[in-house]
C-alpha cells in the first residue's frame, strides 16, 4: 500500500515515543494522521504540528474508544493504516518474600488486570474496531488490499524478565494474535504484522540516569546505543508499504537477547 494523501492512519499512543515517531513518518509521506493518546496537551501540540487531528482515548475503554474512531473518522475519513503503540509497562514478581519479616506475598491482581486490559486488551479493541471500518473500503490494488494494522508487541515477549511477568504476558499475547487475525481478515485483503521493539529511547527511559542509559546502551550487540523512536517509525511505512510482509513479528533490536535481570 502506497503512503500518500488519500491515506488516513490511526495512531494509538501517538503524542510521545514510538507513537510520536511513527506519526512524524507516516505525515512526512503526506498521510493524514489520527493521533490517541491521554496526554491531552502534547496530542493537541503534535496534531497541530503534524496537520492531524488529536483524541483523547482510554484504549481499555470502549466508549472512550469508540468516540476517538468516531472523531478521527470525521476529520479524515476512514482509516486504512492503524499502529497500536499504547501500552503500560509494569513491575512486579509473581510472589516475594519479605527479607526481614518473612512474609510471603503475590502480585497484585489489580496491576496484572490492569497490564492486560492495556496492552492485550486495547490492542484488541483497536484493531476490531479498525477492520470493521476498513472491510467497508474499496481495495486499492489488483490484490485486493483495503487496510495494514500493526501491532507493538516487545522482545520481553520471548525474553520476559524477572519481574516482567504481567508486561510479558501481556506483549506475548499481542504477539500471538498476529497469525489468527492475519487469517481471519485474509480475504478481507486487511494484512496484519507485529513490531518487537527492543531497548528504545522513548520518554521513560530519558528520564533514567545518564549511566543507567548507557550501560543499557552497553548490553546490546550491535549497533552498542539505544534505538532511535524515528528507526520504529520508519519500519512502520516499510511493513504499510510491503504488501506480501503478512503475520509477521519483526525484532527490532539491535540482537539484544534480554538475561534474567
Amino acid at each position: 500500500m502506497q503512503i500518500d494523501s488519500t491515506i488516513a492512519a490511526v495512531i494509538t499512543g501517538g503524542a510521545s515515543g514510538l507513537g510520536e515517531a511513527t506519526a512524524r513518518a507516516l505525515a512526512a509521506r503526506g498521510a493524514k494522521v489520527a493521533l490517541f493518546d491521554l496526554n491531552e496537551e502534547r496530542g493537541e501540540a503534535l496534531a497541530a504540528e503534524l496537520g492531524g487531528v488529536f483524541c483523547k482515548v482510554d484504549v481499555s475503554d470502549t466508549a472512550s474508544l469508540e468516540a476517538g474512531f468516531a472523531k478521527a473518522r470525521a476529520a479524515h475519513g476512514q482509516e486504512r493504516v492503524l499502529v497500536n503503540c499504547a501500552g503500560i509497562g509494569t513491575i512486579g514478581k509473581l510472589t516475594r518474600r519479605d527479607r526481614e519479616t518473612g512474609d510471603i506475598s503475590h502480585l497484585d491482581f489489580g496491576l496484572f488486570d490492569k497490564t492486560i486490559a492495556v496492552n492485550l486488551g486495547g490492542t484488541f479493541r483497536c484493531m476490531a474496531k479498525a477492520a470493521v471500518g476498513m472491510m467497508t473500503l474499496d481495495p486499492v490494488n489488483q490484490y485486493g488490499e483495503r487496510g495494514v494494522i500493526i501491532n507493538t508487541a516487545s522482545v520481553a515477549a520471548d525474553d520476559g524478565q524477572i519481574g516482567q511477568v504481567a508486561y510479558a504476558a501481556s506483549k506475548a499475547a499481542v504477539k500471538g494474535m498476529a497469525l489468527p487475525v492475519a487469517r481471519d481478515l485474509m480475504n478481507e485483503g486487511i494484512r496484519v504484522n507485529t513490531i518487537q521493539p527492543g531497548i528504545f529511547m522513548t520518554p521513560m527511559m530519558a528520564g533514567l540516569p545518564q549511566k543507567a542509559q548507557e550501560s543499557l546502551a552497553a548490553s546490546v550487540p550491535f549497533p552498542k546505543r539505544l534505538g532511535r523512536p524515528e528507526e520504529y517509525g520508519a519500519l512502520v511505512c516499510f511493513i504499510v508499504e510491503s504488501e506480501y510482509l503478512n503475520a509477521e513479528s519483526i525484532r527490532l533490536d539491535g540482537a539484544i537477547r534480554m538475561p534474567p535481570k
